[in-house]
């Protein structure tokens, strides 16, 4: 008997020896740091407003990976649109990963295999894929990873709200990607409202990811002078301050040249051209809820209009 109690002993400090093991291991992971947001969805398994994440609409090629470990989640070739307001995917790579069953005792919940942060849930049997399957991921549980491109470029404009000015450009023959955000400014990491406080020097701007073998970077010039009043002073239609200026961030004198080129024929029409040129600077991204605006909204810009010069 009491050796049956002794290895009885011994096994319950192995078991508890390795659990303490796993813990420690747990805790010793090296993380990404999450903002408050980031937490309140990937560790407290919340979810973030429909038609507001950052990659429902993003197509370009590449991987998803978990924002809180970096471990692949998902490959681009299985994203699909759902037209449920969050990015779908109809697979995942390979053990990346893990369904639960959810709180609410209805879904099935869907974490990262790897740290257990909450990506959203899965649904089946509703007929988007061959696959049946939906996985509807939280955009901020995810961080994408682009496939390498050389072709693919990048120019930088601000021509007002910046949600007008991705409208366009989003659309563009060539254009991989867009985003939104600031730059000129000395603030860094500002956010919209302190840029709308018009003190920071920064211009509202869209980041404009092109094709260099589908289009050029004087095909996007063109498209900034046509799409916004490039001879307004004080903003752009009813937006008025620093922020809304017209300018070109160029990134080399190559640049720089085709710019001022197309500002010379404008002239040359009897234009008074009051866009700017600076060179390029940091380009801090604005929030989430600002990517592809109109596009979520399914509206129209209210102060950026099309209209053919060249």
């Amino acid at each position: 008997m009491k050796r049956l109690i002794y290895l009885l002993c011994i096994a319950l400090m192995g078991i508890s020896c390795v659990r303490s093991q796993n813990k420690t291991n747990n805790e010793n992971m090296n993380y990404n740091k999450l903002t408050p947001e980031e937490e309140r969805v990937i560790l407290h398994k919340g979810t973030e407003a429909p038609y507001t994440g950052e990659y429902i609409n993003n197509k370009r090629k590449g991987v998803y990976v978990c924002k809180r470990c970096n471990t692949p989640l998902y490959n681009s070739s299985d994203k699909f649109d759902s037209h449920c307001g969050w990015p779908s995917f109809d697979d995942e790579i390979k053990g990346a990963v893990k369904r639960v069953p959810d709180a609410d005792g209805m879904r099935t919940e869907i974490i990262c295999n790897n740290c257990g942060a909450h990506l959203g849930h899965v649904f089946l049997n509703e007929g988007f894929t061959a696959k049946e399957t939906r996985h509807c991921v939280n955009s901020i549980s995810l961080k994408f990873i682009p496939e390498e491109n050389k072709m693919i470029k990048k120019a930088y404009f601000a021509s007002g709200c910046f949600w007008g000015t991705e409208y366009y450009f989003m659309k563009a023959n060539g254009v991989a990607h867009t985003s939104v955000g600031f730059m000129g400014g000395h603030v860094d990491h500002p956010s919209y409202e302190q840029v709308c406080q018009k003190n920071t020097g920064h211009l509202e701007t869209t980041e404009v990811e092109y094709d260099a073998s589908k289009t050029t970077y004087e095909d996007l010039v063109k498209l900034f002078f046509e799409t916004h009043d490039f001879t307004q002073t004080n903003g752009q239609g009813p937006d008025i301050g620093p922020q809304y200026l017209s300018c070109i961030f160029y990134a080399d004198e190559k640049e720089k040249e085709v710019a001022e080129k197309y500002i010379k024929i404008l002239e040359g029409k009897g234009y008074k051209v009051a866009t700017m040129l600076k060179p390029l600077s940091t380009f801090w991204k604005a929030e989430d809820y600002h990517q592809q605006y109109y596009e979520h909204k399914g509206t129209k810009p209210y102060c950026h209009v099309y209209k053919k010069i060249f």
